[in-house]
């Protein structure tokens, strides 16, 4: 595979994982503005470790992991392309994304779907172990 071609995969797969926590928040928007209404699965935010947490609270505290998430992720592919900020920069944001985004779906486990739910939590260990344990990729092969 051409080095172009794994930039674009990588690149892509940290958009779209970014792009898929903008999924969640929307979920969020429509379970608050349009409450009985069929979600696909989405149930309204709640922690297992608080259960007793407000609705409106533990909505807020899912919609930071979630905005967080998305934004890191965004501008993480962003950078690992060369655009918006520096190239150098990627890792970093990248793990830190998939870090905050994890911590977000442990504590709101079994609130999502669960094809959601494990989809998210694979990327976010996929991107954990090539950047951390992997360190991939070498620096020399992209020029990053």
């Amino acid at each position: 595979m051409s080095d172009q071609t794994i930039k674009l995969v990588v690149a892509g797969v940290l958009l779209l994982h970014g792009l898929g926590h903008g999924g969640a928040l929307g979920a969020l928007a429509w379970i608050r503005l349009r409450p009985g209404t069929p979600t696909g699965g989405w149930r309204t935010a709640k922690s297992w470790l608080v259960p007793t947490l407000p609705g409106d609270t533990a909505t807020t505290i899912a919609t930071v992991f979630w905005v967080g998430s998305m934004v890191g992720f965004v501008i993480a592919a962003m950078s690992f392309w060369g655009v918006v900020i520096p190239g150098t920069v990627w890792r970093p944001l990248a793990v830190a994304s998939a870090v905050v985004s994890t911590v977000g779906i442990v504590a709101y486990f079994g609130t999502w779907p669960a094809f959601n739910t494990l989809a998210a939590l694979g990327v976010n260990v996929a991107v954990l172990i090539a950047l951390l344990w992997l360190q991939w990729p070498p620096q020399a092969t992209f020029g990053i």
